[in-house]
């Protein structure tokens, strides 16, 4: 099918990514039908501060909305509220929805999202134990968010430790169980990862390491956390940090290719070409990375994913940045760029007791990824790289008696 065929396009799912999609295609030019399917009772809102100034109280629900609601029927786009998806019918081109009704569609954009994961323990249901991924989810965390209150949270993640800052910042007791030997594993390496924990550890944030919890303790409300070494951690709030899985099930019902996600081509298409997926439920292939196949869970990837599907759906051309994340703990801002994974060897520039230094990742001679903290010319720099496919040899990184433009400005 052309662009010029396409009049009506779903999007299910209304996170950064499906609201970045439908404005992007008015910008684009396109004039036909949107419609745009949200679970949630509000319209599309930025996530990433949920677990920062919103949880604090900083900010309320309207300065995190991407757009006013009244822009969206002034842009023609559908908005519909409080409404779910339940099949897709990809002969027909057709997504039905809770109540029965059935919408036709040219193209459909699945932007499902992901789902936290449940703690798999007995005792996970009590009152007092929270996920952590909708506004109505912290909504519900800080009915009880108060100095003095004993707060577990299980997983030292990005989440967990943003949780964890903002908590001892409001005076609450916090003790942080991880079951990997350090924080943040699946994201850094371990000499980042043992600042950030000293970090914490400074701030009053009690660690359980290599700590696995067996049970949550309670009758009607969540009393304390029980390890399976047999310590019992006290708690009135427990918050479970412990990542997230795609939301796949629509793809799997209509059979469309999954694997850790919905897998799709450079350009976001599915193994429908009418049907195309992003953000945090689509695995596409990164072209800074040889093109694997990554699944990445970040604001970046969502509007990224938005640019391209709207670019493809109205005939334009989009270049794809390199990927890129962030995450505030308390006066620390940690930017990374690109993907660590693979790397063999790391470089850093500047003095980590000085917390402001950037870790430089390789593989072989190819950088390929910086975490940068409180280094933002660091991370600006090193971005540019990646994504100019250029690299600095590691002796070059480490000399900081040069400014970081000028080494960019000479790569090779």
């Amino acid at each position: 099918m052309s662009t010029g065929e396409i009049r009506r396009i779903i999007i299910i799912g209304a996170g950064q990514a499906g609201g970045e999609t439908a404005q992007r295609l008015r910008q684009g030019g396109f004039e036909g039908d949107i419609t745009l399917i949200a679970e949630e009772p509000v319209a599309p809102y930025q996530r990433p501060p949920l677990s920062k100034a919103y949880l604090k109280g900083d900010l309320d629900l309207d300065r995190l909305l991407l757009r006013p609601p009244a822009v969206y029927a002034e842009e023609r786009i559908a908005l519909l509220t409080k409404t779910r998806a339940v099949w897709i019918d990809r002969a027909n081109r057709k997504v039905r929805i809770e109540g029965g009704r059935e919408l036709p569609y040219d193209a459909l954009v699945l932007a499902t999202g992901a789902k936290p994961r449940r703690l798999p323990l007995v005792g996970a249901d009590l009152e007092g134990v929270h996920l952590f991924r909708t506004a109505a989810d912290v909504d519900r965390v800080r009915e009880r968010f108060a100095s003095g209150a004993k707060l577990i949270v299980i997983g030292a993640g990005y989440i967990g430790l943003e949780v964890a800052a903002v908590a001892r910042q409001c005076g609450l007791d916090v003790t942080v169980v991880e079951t990997a030997v350090r924080p943040l594993a699946r994201v850094t390496s371990p000499e980042v990862a043992g600042f950030f924990l000293d970090e914490h550890t400074r701030q009053g944030v009690r660690f359980v390491l290599g700590g696995q919890p067996a049970v949550i303790k309670g009758a009607e409300r969540v009393t304390g956390v029980g390890l399976t070494d047999g310590a019992e951690l006290p708690a009135d709030l427990v918050i479970a940090g412990i990542g997230v899985t795609p939301d796949v099930a629509l793809a799997e019902q209509c059979g469309l290719t999954v694997n850790n996600g919905i897998v799709t081509d450079r350009q976001c298409r599915t193994s429908d070409p009418n049907i195309f997926a992003i953000g945090d439920c689509a695995a596409r292939p990164m072209v800074h990375f040889n093109s694997q196949i990554v699944r990445l869970e970040s604001v970046h990837n969502a509007v990224e994913g938005a640019k391209v599907v709207a670019a493809t759906l109205t005939g334009k051309t989009h270049a794809e940045e390199a990927p890129w994340f962030w995450s505030d703990q308390y006066d620390l801002k940690l930017q990374i760029a690109g993907l660590f994974h693979g790397y063999d060897h790391v470089v850093f520039r500047g003095v980590i007791a000085d917390r402001a230094f950037a870790a430089f990742y390789y593989k072989g001679d190819r950088l390929i990824a910086v975490d940068a903290v409180n280094k933002p010319g660091e991370y600006l720099g090193a971005k540019m790289l990646i994504q100019a496919g250029k690299t600095l040899a590691p002796d070059v990184i480490a000399d900081t008696s040069r400014p970081m433009k000028e080494l960019v400005a000479s790569a090779r």
